[in-house]
């Protein structure tokens, strides 16, 4: 069932999307040539318990998943495309790095995703990572009143595929309020002016995932989470929540 918030559910969710922002800027700025992902993790993890916030990835547990999910960020590391589990890897110069990172403040959740790269970038990593968040823009800015929901997926796929990348199959945001995964699914590829009416008070999660190699198809390693890319080539992945009002679009997942 698709739930429209009120502008006060909205508001909350907005400290809600502030507390992943900061875990997120938390991350990226431990993320340096030696440290693990675990790290990583711990620098998010403190962000959110000092902001008075639960994680609404640690012990998560989709149907998917053998086991609950052990961290409070995702980091999937070069041809990781999500989900991957942060563990003692090592960060090495130039590696391309996605933290996903989800919170809950207050009974209301944000979710968002960030991807860069670590020390010197390669220059084809650099046009991965612009052309993802050149997605997410495209599908943020077509988060409109009046629209479609398969405007939103039109918009994101357009940019993927006019740069000759590939997106994963089946994957892509979702609903978000209450509860870290809601109605509906946000597909990252569709057709403009299909599916679900766009209006003021629906909340999304924008997320584009993007192959390099242009495949569109991936593995699961055998942790069960995380999603490797089939043929070794680099992803990116990047996520707001949005929630659509009547002035437009409204990014809750900002500093």
């Amino acid at each position: 069932m698709v739930e429209l918030k009120s502008p006060e559910a909205i508001a909350a969710m907005r400290e809600a999307g502030r507390v992943v922002a900061r875990a997120l800027e938390a991350a990226r700025a431990a993320a340096r040539v030696g440290a693990s992902l675990r790290e990583l993790d711990t620098a998010a993890a403190e962000v959110i318990a000092a902001a008075g916030a639960t994680s609404t990835f640690q012990n998560y547990l989709p149907s998917f998943a053998p086991t609950p999910f052990p961290a409070v960020i995702c980091a999937s590391v070069n041809d990781v495309i999500v989900h991957g589990i942060p563990d003692d890897y090592r960060l090495r110069d130039g590696d391309l790095v996605s933290i996903d990172c989800g919170a809950e403040l207050g009974g209301w959740t944000g979710d968002a995703a960030v991807s860069f790269t670590v020390g010197a970038a390669r220059p084809a990593d650099q046009r991965l990572i612009t052309a993802a968040e050149q997605a997410l823009a495209a599908g943020i800015a077509a988060a409109r009143p009046g629209g479609r929901l398969g405007d939103i997926a039109h918009a994101v796929g357009l940019v993927c595929r006019r740069s000759g990348y590939g997106i994963p199959d089946g994957f892509g945001g979702h609903g978000i309020g209450r509860r870290m995964h809601e109605d509906p699914h946000v597909p990252n590829e569709g057709r403009p002016g299909r599916g679900l009416p766009l209006r003021p008070g629906l909340v999304l999660a924008i997320e584009p995932m993007l192959i390099s190699g242009g495949r569109d198809r991936y593995r699961t390693d055998p942790d069960g989470w995380a999603l490797r890319t089939t043929d070794g080539s680099r992803a990116a992945h990047v996520e707001h929540t949005v929630a659509i009002t009547a002035e437009g679009p409204r990014v809750l997942t900002l500093l």
